[in-house]
């Protein structure tokens, strides 16, 4: 790896970042993204992440943000060999929303130990899309006009601030932002989990949904479905999530590096699938000059 300051503090952060949750940082994994994306210590809004599925914690992951100049992330990744090239249409998905809508950024998550993830399309803050002009996109699933009744009855119509694509696995999320506490009452998303066919949401997932500002569900591409819906809400506050809750992202939330000035930024999310509830972790570490203000991804 050429010695760069920036790069050098990117990489020691990582490894800090992961082990404070006690997972490995290859070093080669690093080499391997920052050589595809030069520019990230310098030009990016950065995020380190964390999911805890069953009391476990297989990967820490973190978001940039990737200036359209220098092009399709997931083509740059596949150039350098850290992603698979695929000729499935979730290929020309990307491509396509550049071109049909006002994309401000691209978005990468990359994981320290599992490699690329997703790549994401970034809309402008000022300017959230409406699901229509995402249904017409050529290489659009069809499961958002499967969906589409259901999320515009729900209010989310005109509130979409990205896409994110994961295409080794083959979904895709929609995030929906600016959002009101009327979207998040008890009785509202109750009904919502019901009429996306996930199942009744515990007490203390129904408790964090309250608090959230932001949700996005996670699509299925081939089949349509909706895998899981996600609720997430942007604090300070390392105990914003109950420690008796996720203990291990406690420690994260609170002790993670970070190089901007005032509190830590964090976002904390919670997830219901067919198979259960889970709750995440983005913290910022670097804050881009023009911070881009989007939730955390589906993981």
């Amino acid at each position: 790896m050429i010695a760069n300051p920036g790069i050098e503090r990117l990489c020691a952060a990582a490894e800090e970042a992961a082990g404070l949750v006690g997972v490995d940082c290859p070093p080669e994994k690093m080499s391997a993204l920052l050589a595809a994306f030069p520019n990230v210590a310098t030009d990016s809004t950065i995020v380190f992440n964390a999911v805890n599925k069953g009391g476990r914690i297989r990967d820490v992951s973190f978001d940039f943000t990737v200036p359209l100049a220098d092009g399709n992330p997931y083509e740059r990744a596949v150039e350098h060999g850290l992603a698979e090239e695929t000729d499935h249409p979730v290929r020309g998905m990307f491509a396509d929303l550049l071109t049909a809508l006002p994309v401000d950024c691209y978005g990468v998550d990359y994981g320290v130990n599992g490699g690329f993830n997703k790549s994401y399309a970034v809309f402008p803050m000022g300017r959230l899309q409406e699901l229509g002009r995402l249904a017409v996109v050529p290489a659009m699933s069809t499961a958002l006009a499967k969906w589409m009744d259901v999320l515009v009855g729900y209010g989310l119509d005109g509130k979409v601030s990205t896409v994110a694509i994961d295409h080794a696995n083959r979904t895709w999320n929609v995030y929906f932002n600016g959002l009101s506490p009327e979207h998040f009452e008890r009785a509202t998303v109750q009904a919502m989990l019901r009429d996306f066919g996930l199942p009744e949401p515990s007490g203390q997932l129904l408790d964090f949904a309250g608090t959230s500002s932001a949700l996005y569900p996670t699509f299925g591409w081939d089949d349509a479905e909706i895998e899981r819906v996600s609720f997430s809400t942007r604090t300070t506050d390392p105990g914003a999530l109950p420690a008796h809750v996720e203990p291990k992202l406690g420690v994260l939330a609170a002790k993670a590096p970070y190089t901007y000035e005032g509190d830590r930024k964090l976002v904390f999310a919670g997830a219901l699938t067919s198979g259960g509830e889970y709750y995440k972790l983005a913290t910022y570490y670097q804050m881009a000059t023009a911070a881009h203000d989007r939730v955390r991804r589906g993981s």
